[in-house]
């Protein structure tokens, strides 16, 4: 096999026209150079120089090999260039994960943010499976996941930046007598039909399970949605009331209203899993920023976490 070495050495001794101006461009003796020559020679099975007068010249040979010496120069400096962009967050791409209502309040905001800081970064941007949300985090197939928590319980191999608390707000129609109250105890909705939204499985339905648990009572589900959307249009029409996370509600129904709900207040952590061994280069850390800007700042009208504020009792 060719030494790549020796024959950049074979390329400064044809661009220089001896072995002395190449010992020199190179910071090498002349005889260590002579010698580099001689072992690639071997290698080749063919000499690679002939000497005119006190110089040298390739043979056809080493010609052949000096320009492919200088299409290796040209790639590996081209690699070192492509290489430093994306060590320095220039380039790259990164695999994006998240849940649905976490696209619109949390995730568009922070890509848009990100972007304009690193303009060359690829996302490639998907919804995460619910029923295995970490898997691909995991694996290595994606670099980041935004994930709702509702223990602390540690998952080996991943790692769990916090990004926000999403707290639930009951859902009524409008002219519940409930409405009137700015605050609920989670109790007075114990008689109430509901509209369930997390499905019959999952860390949501736990946390809503749980908190209606220790207000002392069982939701009777009257209708199960899939999402907020719909579940929204069920309490609109008065079939039931509702508990829902604010993230989920960002689209709001015009005829429900929104209270804020207490004893306990059942609130969910929103986080971006990585994993433990993933590289904190300048573009993963540049989108968790932004992640978390997105998540701490808002406007006066969509309030401290980017999200809708709760209706006021008269509204």
């Amino acid at each position: 096999m060719l030494d790549v070495r020796r024959m950049h050495v074979l390329r400064a001794v044809v661009t220089g026209g001896s072995i002395t101006a190449a010992a020199a461009n190179l910071g090498y003796t002349p005889s260590a150079v002579s010698q580099s020559v001689a072992a690639l020679e071997k290698q080749a099975g063919t000499p690679l120089l002939e000497r005119v007068g006190r110089g040298v010249r390739p043979t056809e040979a080493g010609r052949l090999l000096t320009g492919y010496a200088e299409t290796i120069g040209r790639q590996v400096a081209e690699a070192e260039t492509a290489l430093a962009d994306l060590r320095e967050g220039r380039t790259g791409q990164l695999i994006v994960r998240y849940f649905p209502t976490a696209g619109a309040a949390l995730v568009a905001p922070a890509l848009a943010r990100f972007r304009t800081e690193h303009p060359a970064i690829r996302v490639d941007l998907a919804a995460i499976d619910p029923d295995d949300p970490l898997t691909e985090v995991r694996q290595g197939r994606a670099d980041i996941a935004v994930v709702v928590r509702t223990d602390a319980e540690p998952r080996p191999g991943l790692r769990f930046l916090d990004l926000l608390d999403d707290p639930y707000r009951a859902v009524l129609p409008k002219g519940h007598p409930l409405a009137a109250h700015r605050v609920l105890d989670l109790a007075d909705l114990a008689d109430q039909p509901w509209i369930g939204t997390e499905g019959p499985a999952g860390p949501c339905h736990e946390l809503v399970t749980a908190a209606c648990g220790a207000a002392g009572f069982t939701p009777a589900v009257a209708v199960e949605s899939g999402d907020y959307a719909t579940a929204q249009g069920f309490v609109a029409a008065g079939i039931g009331v509702g508990l829902m996370p604010l993230m989920g509600l960002g689209n709001r129904h015009p005829d429900v209203v929104v209270r804020k709900v207490r004893g306990p207040e059942p609130v969910r952590r929103v986080c971006a899993a990585v994993r433990d061994t993933a590289p904190t280069g300048p573009a993963l850390t540049g989108l968790v920023a932004a992640l978390r800007a997105a998540a701490g700042h808002g406007t006066p009208a969509t309030g401290r976490h980017g999200m809708v504020n709760t209706d006021s009792p008269h509204r």
